[in-house]
């Protein structure tokens, strides 16, 4: 049920249904894993039957091009769904353990319960994907969920909404939109687990009021995630794959790539490759601004910040190796290439976020990972070169949610991977069948036997031969 209210009279509302969850879950979880399927096969039905809508709505929220909202947006989510009715027989299934020697007639399992009320609070920049996507998990593992998702996209909002509202009672999944009262007032409440996808600064805000209710979390987050380009690269495909990753949604991805580390004896190449790449996949005859394939800056509050982070970078000195028209009123940025830009510049410290992309120089690896190593670790890492010594050596010496080589972002479509940060780009793993124990009590059930029990031996008052039996085992230990 779609449950918009404006924040002022929200609060009532929230408190009904979240204490309507409360009593469902209990329903929830004795039911069948056929049930849980059906409603996953529901939900992937109804985006099959309105794809269209959802094209639409993310279009309105910033000019995102319809196939880049198919593959970003909806397969992204389809192929969670699929993933999980393949695996969810096995994913569900007690897993046996075998017992110890001291353990001997036990039988022991880890049961995968249903955490309970789960809180799904979504950012902007991929709408819908990371609305249902997590709901994809919780669902699978047998929650309720609240969703609120952001209200920078309120087009894409309204869809998830109306998601919601056709094909769940609101005692099993409700959608909650507003602003940062209703956040607020949401977050008051003793949810089982919430799930938080934003910025860290937003993160430690949502950590602090989990931990008045002990509420677990899964915190995706962000970061600067930097890619390192070796002597050893093939560069054009390397400058390909680095500005399709960058300049899709204009910038606006959590793993996007923030900066460029490349080396000395190839950075003028790659650069000069890099900005032809950029051109040729996101402009029409040349022009950005004409552009179908081009997202928009999602808001105006964005486009100063990301246009200041520029300006900053040309004032301290950086060197423009692309850019172009800014549209305000069209929330326009063309992508900007920045080479030679100081250390101290804000677009190196900052998470950009936005379609700017800084080039430096280095000279050895070990000057490239100091580099990273200075910053908080991110969310991701990428390494292009096919050198795998170097690429060993920079795995070894530097910590990030992921790593990817000779390609970027791509690792997030992978099913079979986990999906997250560490530390200040995020805590916790999402994405199938870590997405589905992110929503899961994982708990372990033992069974005695009847009688005596090997056990039973250690009971005081302690004996002798208790004692002889201790000795013999840390011995044997």
């Amino acid at each position: 049920m779609r449950a918009a209210i404006g924040d002022f009279t929200a609060t009532d509302r929230i408190n009904e249904i979240f204490n309507r969850q409360k009593q469902s879950v209990w329903v929830l979880r004795t039911e069948s894993i056929s049930m849980r399927k059906k409603r996953l096969k529901a939900l992937a039905g109804w985006i099959k039957t309105n794809r269209r809508l959802i094209q639409q709505a993310i279009y309105a929220d910033f000019r995102k091009p319809e196939v880049e909202t198919d593959a970003t947006e909806i397969f992204a989510v389809l192929t969670e769904i699929d993933h999980a009715l393949t695996n969810l027989d096995r994913w569900t299934k007690p897993v046996k353990v075998d017992a110890p020697v001291t353990m001997l007639g036990t039988r022991s399992a880890i049961v995968y319960e249903p955490k309970g009320v789960c809180l799904i609070i979504a950012p902007w920049n991929y709408p819908f994907n990371l609305s249902i996507g997590p709901l994809v998990s919780a669902l699978a593992a047998g929650n309720s969920a609240i969703i609120k998702p952001s209200e920078l996209t309120p087009a894409t909002s309204a869809v998830v909404a109306k998601l919601c509202s056709d094909l769940f009672d609101e005692s099993v999944v409700a959608v909650f939109e507003g602003g940062v009262g209703v956040s607020q007032q949401l977050l008051g409440l003793p949810f089982d687990h919430i799930f938080f996808t934003g910025s860290p600064a937003i993160g430690k805000v949502v950590m602090q009021a989990a931990a008045k209710h002990l509420t677990s979390v899964t915190l995706e987050l962000g970061g600067k995630s930097p890619v390192i380009v070796t002597p050893s690269v093939r560069l054009r495909d390397a400058a390909r794959r680095i500005a399709v990753a960058k300049f899709i949604n204009n910038g606006q991805t959590c793993i996007a790539p923030d900066y460029v580390l490349v080396h000395e004896s190839v950075v003028q190449n790659f650069v000069t490759a890099l900005c032809e790449e950029t051109l040729k996949r996101f402009a029409v005859d040349g022009s950005i601004e004409k552009s179908p394939y081009y997202a928009r800056i999602v808001n105006e509050k964005h486009f100063n910040r990301v246009h200041e982070l520029v300006q900053d970078a040309i004032n301290k000195g950086a060197r423009v190796e692309m850019s172009g028209p800014v549209d305000a009123v069209a929330r326009l940025i063309h992508p900007v290439i920045l080479s030679q830009v100081p250390e101290h510049s804000r677009v190196l410290e900052e998470e950009i976020f936005g379609p700017v992309l800084p080039v430096v120089a280095y000279q050895t690896i070990n000057e490239a990972v100091r580099f990273i190593n200075q910053k908080p670790k991110p969310l991701a890492l990428y390494i292009f070169g096919t050198n795998k010594k170097e690429q060993r050596e920079i795995l070894a010496n530097t910590s990030s949610g992921a790593a990817c080589i000779n390609d970027c972002a791509i690792h997030f479509l992978h099913p079979n991977l986990p999906f997250g940060g560490v530390n200040n780009s995020g805590i916790g793993k999402s994405h199938g069948y870590y997405g589905f124990l992110a929503f899961s009590n994982e708990k372990p059930v033992l069974r005695q036997r009847s009688g005596f029990t090997s056990v039973q031996l250690f009971y005081p008052p302690y004996t002798n031969r208790a004692k002889k039996i201790m000795d013999w085992l840390i011995r044997w230990m």
